[in-house]
């Protein structure tokens, strides 16, 4: 959110019409945003995120299923989907649920095993083979 650098800025003596205009965003959000810089939305999600880390906290062991019974039953309403967007974007897994490597750490994302390509046989086109 580009909105604390304009109010830094403006701080500083720089216009917040020449600011606005310079990271191409209009003024009347960023009063509004100003008046009220947290939202309702936000305030709602910190309050459930704040019952889930403490569910987490207490039993670790347990996925976001059990913590979103824990927090529905702290007051936190919500549904099951938002429970695992929230334990997601907070990194708050199962002790259980990911799965090591052999090596012990955990896989990175997107990666996949190397290929390599086999010029070997009669067909015109290469054949690629998962291995060393």
């Amino acid at each position: 959110m580009m909105y604390p650098l304009v109010r830094e800025l403006a701080v500083d003596g720089i216009a917040v019409t020449v600011t606005c205009r310079v990271l191409k965003i209009a003024r009347q959000p960023y009063y509004r945003w100003l008046a009220d810089p947290v939202t309702d939305a936000e305030w709602v999600e910190a309050h459930r995120a704040n019952a889930l880390f403490e569910a987490h906290a207490d039993d670790p062991e347990f996925g976001y299923r059990y913590l979103a019974d824990e927090a529905r039953e702290g007051g936190q309403v919500m549904a099951d989907r938002t429970v695992w967007r929230i334990c997601s974007a907070n990194g708050w897994w199962s002790v259980f649920g990911k799965k090591r490597g052999r090596n012990g750490k955990k896989p990175k994302p997107g990666t996949r095993p190397p290929t390599r390509i086999s010029c070997s046989g009669t067909s015109p086109r290469p054949r690629r083979t998962n291995g060393g």
